[in-house]
């Protein structure tokens, strides 16, 4: 499916509500396939991370070089434009003093021109025993709030355990979500924080996420 069939009314009432919200089917098995099978590949990524290295912990995963493969370049600015709208409505709910521009190119000029020039998109590759812990992707001053993971296997098939896990902090207390994926359905989910409406306004929730053992 298209970034545009998808309801995103009810999307951004899921991103308020938990700080996640599915996209059942955006990818075609196909396309997951291809995307997987780039993962061997030497050229066209510009590094590679061995998580137990840095306490992330077990996997690995490679940052895509520029130019990204089409399929990526093409969601990246169909689902920015979709996300956008919300980004700026929760800065604007918190007191936040940024707002976003509506398409990625220009919101990529101004991280470039504050020193921001490394593409962040990424594939994870885990294997048995293997888990990404709790965390938040904070990539330098300008950070956008929203991010999209899409699952390229199978579960039950390919492989058990592995599922999505998000942890919510605030000062009503803390819980988790354990998001259950099939293989091309993608997660929007909060990068740090979102807002969470109460008596008084909006206060601002803690946000996680990571992969719990592969089985």
């Amino acid at each position: 499916m298209t970034p545009e069939a998808y309801d995103w009314m009810n999307i951004g009432i899921s991103l308020d509500a938990y700080g996640n919200a599915v996209l059942p089917g955006l990818l075609t098995v196909e396309q997951c396939d291809g995307l997987a099978a780039l993962y061997p590949n030497e050229k066209g990524y510009r590094t590679r991370i061995v998580m137990a290295r840095h306490g992330f912990g077990r996997g690995e995963y490679k940052y895509f070089a520029y130019p990204l493969p089409p399929l990526l370049e093409q969601l990246r600015h169909a689902l920015y434009r979709r996300l956008a709208p919300i980004a700026n409505r929760w800065n604007l709910q918190l007191g936040i003093d940024v707002q976003y521009p509506d398409d990625l190119v220009a919101f990529l000029r101004r991280c470039h021109q504050a020193g921001q020039t490394r593409p962040t998109p990424l594939i994870l590759q885990y294997g048995e025993g293997d888990y990404n812990c709790l965390h938040q992707d904070l990539y330098g001053e300008h950070v956008f709030p929203l991010q999209v993971a899409i699952l390229l296997s199978e579960p039950g098939k390919d492989f058990a355990g592995g599922e999505f896990v998000m942890t919510e902090r605030s000062t009503k207390g803390q819980r988790a979500d354990v998001v259950s994926l099939r293989k091309g359905d993608a997660l929007v989910f909060t990068v740090n924080h979102r807002p969470a409406m109460g008596r008084s306004g909006a206060r601002k929730v803690s946000m996680r996420h990571g992969v719990s053992r592969i089985l």
